[in-house]
């Protein structure tokens, strides 16, 4: 180990040549301001106000933002798994909605078909069926017509009003058959 003296330089410092440049200027001792205070040896207490055994277990938040807002890792993972489970329950409320609202769109559908055409979706029977009415049969309302027409006396315009029934049944029977 080699040491060296103040009243002696080193024996290999003293091999290497000095030369002063004019270029190179060396740094001077700053001047401190009259309000300088020096660094205490210990460290202040902590802002929080935990301070022994329970500063020990405090989480340190080494993990600091742009913004200067500094967080503990687990801190930040808890965070984000409670914004998870947030998003979570918001997307299963609005999947609940949509399916209400989609349950109640077919209801009222249904009940719009059901007032349209009773008894069609009530059941399994896809076939309606006509019923008989207690109505007269077309023969005699054409012969009403006639025995009408007789009676006015006028055969122009009640004559082609009867006729147009008769026609009108006899199509109705052509296309559907007959109710007899």
């Amino acid at each position: 180990m080699v040491t060296m003296r103040d009243d002696r330089t080193h024996p290999l410092l003293a091999q290497i040549p000095l030369t002063v440049s004019p270029f190179v200027s060396l740094p001077t001792a700053a001047t401190l301001p009259y309000t300088y205070k020096s660094m205490p040896s210990t460290l202040p207490p902590p802002a929080s106000g935990v301070t022994g055994a329970g500063a020990s277990d405090a989480k340190v938040k080494y993990v600091v933002a742009q913004s200067g807002h500094a967080a503990h890792p687990d801190d930040i993972i808890a965070s984000c798994k409670a914004l998870q489970a947030h998003l979570t329950r918001m997307q299963e409320d609005s999947e609940r909605v949509l399916r209400d609202l989609q349950t109640h769109i077919r209801e009222r559908e249904l009940a719009e078909k059901r007032r349209v055409a009773p008894g069609w979706l009530d059941s399994d029977a896809r076939l309606l069926q006509p019923e008989r009415s207690n109505y007269p049969a077309e023969a005699e309302i054409a012969g009403q017509f006639a025995e009408m027409s007789v009676a006015d006396g006028d055969g122009g315009a009640t004559a082609g009003i009867s006729e147009m029934a008769v026609d009108q049944g006899e199509e109705l029977d052509r296309a559907f058959g007959g109710l007899r």
